[in-house]
């Protein structure tokens, strides 16, 4: 091992490339769904939070099941979240920002990729 993977191992309980893969490949797209299904029903931002959570700990389960990872890794579980919830939080925004210029085309017009701003 290397000594970025002993460090990586010790703090988060894998090595970088089981890492990236269980965030990005595995368990991203369910982030990104769990963001757009929340903005889809009007829901606010911060259910995100929770669902996000639950996810990081389907994601500690993946990588000590998958990948001989330590399953209570605090870091690990840290580490996910924070990835998992700003995977769902750009959805969030991008699907906000969609429906309030496709719902109300004469109050707001798009300004950028995930905002909108008021007509005048």
């Amino acid at each position: 091992m290397t000594p970025l993977d002993t460090a990586l191992h010790d703090w988060f309980g894998n090595a970088l490339v089981p890492i990236l893969l269980f965030n990005l490949a595995l368990v991203g797209p369910a982030s990104f769904a769990t963001g757009h299904g929340v903005a889809l029903t009007w829901r606010p931002w911060w259910q995100i939070v929770l669902y996000t959570g639950l996810l990081s700990a389907t994601l500690r389960f993946l990588d000590y099941a998958l990948a001989a990872g330590e399953l209570l890794s605090v870091g690990g579980f840290f580490l996910g979240w924070l990835i998992q919830l700003a995977i769902a939080a750009f959805a969030w925004r991008l699907t906000r920002a969609r429906q309030f210029v496709r719902q109300y085309p004469w109050l707001y017009r798009r300004k950028g990729l995930l905002g909108w701003e008021e007509r005048h």
